[in-house]
């Protein structure tokens, strides 16, 4: 049965009047059972086939009947683009239906909020597949992230979707994580700085940003997706908070919980943080949304609600405005919960007036809306396009080179490996081919993702391609065939690396962690007979993690590294192999050295020397920050404009470069802040500012990098060792192991070196 809203003059439809009001005036005219339905998503088709989420396939018999639901209104639609391969304009009318179903069908005609991932781009069919986030990390690039976020932004818009979950603010702590791969990195000056260009692009074009996943969940037990957390308030506080704050400051209006423990506590049921401290302390005033059945987790898998009824309870007592991805507590359970005294309803309207204070702010409250449908639309122009090959340019790193790169010109090249001939080589886990369109085989892409091999065979006459075995799996025959071809070439292009996918469906992504950080399958026996040639082998890795290299790094002639460049990666890759481009990206995350198992980032303390009371040596075989290039920009000058670190205000440090070569060069000056009695408790250093220049052919650039200075606002919830008055060393120079220059400044009093955003704020620029 189908009834006409009756809202026609309302004042909570009236988009001039005040906010509050206006929510307020709505909210006093629902009954419970309205309200509730505007606290909950609905996922039609989680029963399409195929597992995108954790635990879906335990939901799949809680499929609902929209036309039964929409009586009462509903909060969220999941995944209208992303949950199956749908034509874009037949998918924004078949929404736009939804929609007008939604607004006629209840008595308030409210539109539901649309959200879809957007980790590497909008995750739908034909839209464009733009780098993944370790490589958004590598360019070291905040305002191309912004410009990438501000165009899948606008696409979002312009099929109906509201609201992005993205992007993902973990920060690396274990790289065998599966999920390394959809971090920016491992440290959170880098995470939080590029992680907010990211919400500032993405809110820019009217988009909600989402940030993910608060708190915690990167720094589970050995790296085991959804294992428990025993970080402590310190780590949680200088390493795996700021992120969040800065992207906050930035203007994001969502975030989403972890499904992890912290000490015994479920992120989704811990009022500590997602009260206390986002909403208290913060002053954060957004939605928070559950992470996919996060809600019912707290029954199924955490075992501390007794059943739905009590899990929806904790939760939204703890500060969960929305479950997502479909309902299952927040729908009955909830509504007997409230009816029978379990949950105040206060706890309710408290969720209620966020929800649909956004709605407010999207314009879903106002008379006359109406959904937008375009008649047709192309989700993977040229321009899109372009920004992607940018991004894929500015994050591949070569990490190692004796001269043999460039390729020369007339280069006889063997291409071998798993990663050379296969488009998903590319792509992250998120992206729509690898995330959906895996479990329908039978649809193409929907967008064109060279392979490198075909990329290379554009540059070179004479390039010959053999396998050489799997990403997992294969067989002698394989690699002593890859043997010959290399035996035949003047030079070797060994492509390794990860298979991304999910719940074991890959190498790398969600859920799939890995045991130890050796190459997967046979690809280190491949690459050492390669070696055993004699002959020249690059290797290539297409990874969504850093993999231990030290026993091949003395033979191999070079190193380049790509973390799932996206559609337009094998170009860029190929541009760098041939020199066409220089390459501009610096390391996001550390190569372990000898010792696959070892799972430490560069923030680990002692950095970067071996400890006289332990066997275990730390040394990253290439350290956060590295990069090399085929210009290098020459260090004439570095120094500080002034000797005083000011109580408040912004310490500077300037650094004179010139360009003495006959191409483009690129290069990333960073700031390090040396803790000269660190020793066990602390880091040595930890990076506080960078910044990115290119310089034109004889260019010579004067920059000023600001480091805020006020280190004493900290907020957070642990105590701090405080530092004396006296030096404070700045180490610059383009990571953390090349140190061209160490400035001294002086604290003028007690100072807590602790923090990277209310005490050191991220800044890239001057």
């Amino acid at each position: 049965m189908t009834t006409q809203p009756t809202t026609a003059g309302e004042p909570w439809r009236d988009p001039a009047a005040d906010p509050g009001e206006r929510v307020r005036a709505l909210m006093a005219r629902m009954t419970l059972r309205e309200k509730i339905a505007q606290l909950y998503g609905v996922w039609v088709g989680i029963d399409s086939g195929g597992e995108m989420a954790p635990h879906q396939h335990d939901f799949v018999d809680a499929a609902v009947d929209l036309d039964d639901l929409v009586r009462h209104g509903i909060g969220q639609l999941t995944r209208a683009f992303g949950t199956r391969p749908v034509d874009p304009v037949v998918g924004a009318h078949s929404l736009a239906r939804t929609q007008r179903q939604i607004v006629a069908s209840s008595r308030f005609g409210i539109p539901a909020v649309v959200h879809e991932e957007c980790l590497t781009g909008l995750a739908a069919w034909q839209a464009t597949i733009y780098p993944a986030p370790l490589s958004w990390g590598a360019t070291f690039d905040p305002d191309l992230v912004r410009r990438m976020a501000e165009r899948i932004g606008r696409t979002m818009r312009e099929l109906g979707v509201h609201q992005g979950l993205a992007p993902v603010l973990d920060v690396a702590r274990d790289l065998r994580w599966g999920r390394v791969e959809e971090t920016i990195g491992e440290d959170p000056h880098l995470v939080g700085t590029i992680g907010s260009a990211y919400v500032a692009g993405l809110e820019s074009a009217g988009v909600v940003a989402t940030l993910k996943h608060f708190v915690g969940y990167s720094a589970s037990r050995a790296g085991r997706n959804l294992a428990p957390v025993s970080a402590g308030p310190r780590e949680i506080a200088d390493v795996l908070l700021p992120p969040f704050e800065h992207a906050l400051r930035a203007g994001a209006r969502s975030v989403m919980n972890t499904y992890t423990d912290v000490d015994g506590v479920p992120g989704a049921a811990d009022p500590a943080l997602l009260t206390d401290l986002l909403r208290d302390t913060y002053g954060f005033d957004g939605t928070v949304v559950a992470d996919y059945f996060s809600v019912a987790f707290l029954h199924r898998l955490h075992g501390v609600a007794a059943d739905r009824a009590d899990a929806a309870r904790q939760a939204i007592t703890a500060g969960i405005d929305v479950e997502l991805p479909t309902m299952d507590c927040y729908g009955e359970p909830l509504l007997a919960a409230v009816e029978e005294g379990a949950v105040d309803a206060a706890v309710v309207d408290r969720a209620l007036e966020r929800v649909l204070r956004q709605k407010c702010e999207l314009g879903l409250l106002d008379a006359g809306w109406a959904p937008e449908v375009p008649e047709e639309i192309d989700l993977d122009d040229a321009e899109s396009r372009a920004l992607a090959r940018e991004v894929a340019e500015r994050s591949i790193v070569l990490l190692h080179n004796d001269g043999t790169l460039p390729l020369a010109p007339a280069a006889r090249v063997a291409v071998v490996g798993p990663r050379a001939d296969t488009p998903g080589a590319m792509l992250g886990c998120y992206s729509f081919p690898l995330h959906v369109g895996v479990h329908h085989p039978d649809v193409p892409f929907g967008v064109s993702v060279p392979t490198l091999l075909e990329a290379l065979r554009a540059s070179y006459d004479d390039v010959f391609y053999a396998l050489g075995c799997p990403v997992t799996g294969g067989d002698d025959e394989g690699i002593a065939q890859a043997v010959a071809a290399c035996a035949e070439s003047s030079v070797c292009v060994a492509v390794l690396g990860d298979r991304a996918g999910l719940f074991g469906g890959g190498t790398s992504g969600e859920g799939c962690d890995a045991a130890d950080l050796r190459l997967p399958g046979r690809q280190e026996e491949l690459l050492d007979a390669l070696l055993d040639t004699g002959k020249p082998v690059v290797l290539v890795l297409l990874s969504g993690r850093p993999y231990e290299l030290s026993r091949q790094l003395p033979r191999l002639a070079a190193v380049v590294c790509g973390f799932y460049p996206g559609e337009e990666g094998a170009g860029a890759l190929a541009d760098v192999l041939s020199g066409r481009i220089n390459p501009a990206g610096r390391l996001p995350v550390s190569f372990p050295a000898a010792g696959a198992s070892q799972p430490s980032t560069y923030l680990a303390a002692p950095l970067g020397r071996r400890s006289e009371v332990s066997t275990v040596d730390p040394s990253p075989l290439f350290p956060f920050g590295h990069g090399l290039s085929y210009a290098p920009a020459t260090w004439l000058d570095v120094s500080a404009t002034g000797s005083l670190w000011p109580t408040d205000g912004v310490c500077r440090v300037r650094v004179t470069l010139r360009n003495d070569h006959r191409r483009e060069a690129s290069e990333v000056v960073q700031v390090y802040l040396h803790d000269p009695v660190a020793e066990v408790a602390r880091p040595e250093r930890q990076l506080i500012g960078a910044r990115r220049v290119t310089l034109a052919p004889g260019e010579t650039r004067v920059l000023e990098i600001g480091l805020h200075a006020d280190l004493t606002s900290y907020t957070g919830r642990a105590g701090h060792r405080q530092v004396d008055p006296g030096d404070v060393e700045l180490r610059v120079g383009t990571s953390s192991e090349q140190i061209f220059a160490t400035l001294h400044c002086t604290l003028t009093g007690p100072r807590r070196l602790v923090g990277f955003d209310r005490v050191l704020t991220p800044e890239f620029s001057s």
